[in-house]
């Protein structure tokens, strides 16, 4: 377990693939104690994707490193006893089920906040507990679509297009673990848990930002644009000698810096582009001009002039070039899991740096199924 503010809290872990497993490993990374609770023989369904690495699942290990494994059937008395003890232990319930299936297994909020009064609740789910859709099924790129958020990505005129990453999820794991160290603070007061219900769809809505505020003040629903920013130019990649810069001139005065670089004060005299509002509208043009200067010189160049001027820019890495990066690497954001089996593995590190407490540069090992069941019994038996 890592040493973080969560630690002491217990967090029992009653999810699988991707969203809940997001959750609770943010919450093993402020140092909570998580016990993932797994389906005998087959486990948390992500231990079956790939890529494998001697046979065990990278996509598993990336969410999963720093957790205790424990296989219980619920419907199995001994095990139900088992999953209680656990739960009178517990501070912390998450779950990602479709909505109906806890309170088929008679642990849904109600029963549990009867017996449990302290226990805090986390469900996330496709639709939520209430609404129309909860009982529908869901995975990521269904909220994608239903959401708002693939109709804004993309090039202009292309087909639907994903977000690379897998947003639907993990803004949902995200704002679960956001909820879950809310109801902790409450805890402290009130002495009670409460139930947290996080619904994908809901948290696609809730990063829509300015696309939600340019249909209100249009009517227009937005449209894909490709590598811009839809309300700030000049701000998108650029075609340079030898690729692609993204340059963010987010006010007048970096616009004229900018400019300076570029060697081009008539951008700046120029009436078309005298504002940011009409930037915007001849975007374009505006575009066209700067990257018939831009051509003249490679990425490397442009970015060592625009860093020096203090103009906002960056390369666009392919994901090697990012985990490679010397800042990233300089901020611990690519660490380490040890496994006997696999060897060393790569994995995302925690983005949240806390002043009190130490940032490894290591985490804690991968579980095997039901490896952790003999701890788990000695400690649950220690009273």
């Amino acid at each position: 377990m890592a040493d973080g503010p969560l630690s002491g809290i217990v967090v029992v872990d009653l999810t699988r693939v991707l969203a809940g497993p997001y959750c609770t490993m943010v919450l093993a990374d402020l140092g909570a104690r998580v016990i993932k609770v797994e389906t005998p023989k087959t486990g948390d369904d992500s231990r079956h994707i790939g890529p494998f690495i001697e046979g065990k699942s990278a996509y598993f290990m990336s969410l999963n490193r720093g957790k205790e494994s424990i296989a219980l059937n619920l419907k199995d008395d001994a095990d139900r006893r088992i999953f209680e003890d656990l739960l009178a232990r517990a501070d912390v319930l998450v779950e990602n089920y479709r909505p109906g299936v806890m309170e088929k297994l008679g642990y849904g909020w109600e029963a549990l906040h009867e017996r449990f009064p302290r226990l805090i609740y986390a469900a996330a789910s496709g639709f939520g507990h209430t609404g129309p859709y909860k009982t529908r099924p869901a995975y990521d790129m269904v909220v994608q679509a239903m959401g708002g958020i693939m109709s804004i990505t993309g090039q202009p005129g292309g087909p639907p297009t994903r977000v690379g990453s897998s947003i639907g999820d993990i803004t949902a794991g995200m704002f679960a673990a956001i909820g879950v160290n809310a109801a902790l603070y409450r805890r402290t007061a009130s002495g009670e848990g409460m139930k947290i219900d996080v619904a994908m769809l809901d948290c696609q809505i809730a990063i829509l930002e300015n696309a939600i505020a340019r249909y209100a003040a249009t009517g227009v629903a937005p449209g894909p644009l490709g590598a811009r920013h839809p309300s700030i130019t000049p701000f998108a990649a650029f075609r340079a000698q030898d690729g692609y810069i993204v340059i963010a001139a987010g006010n007048n005065g970096l616009f004229e810096r900018l400019c300076e670089v570029l060697g081009r004060p008539d951008l700046v005299q120029d009436p078309d582009f005298a504002t940011n509002d009409l930037r915007c509208q001849n975007v374009d043009r505006l575009a066209r001009e700067m990257e018939f200067t831009l051509g003249g010189g490679t990425v490397a160049a442009w970015m060592e002039k625009l860093e020096a001027a203090g103009v906002p820019c960056g390369p666009i890495n392919n994901v090697e070039q990012a985990l490679h990066d010397p800042h990233v690497r300089a901020r611990n954001m690519v660490v380490k899991v040890d496994d006997p089996v696999t060897g060393t593995l790569e994995i995302a590190g925690n983005p949240i740096k806390l002043s009190a407490y130490a940032d490894p540069p290591s985490r804690g090992p991968v579980p095997d199924l039901d490896g952790g069941r003999q701890a788990i019994l000695d400690w649950l038996a220690g009273g």
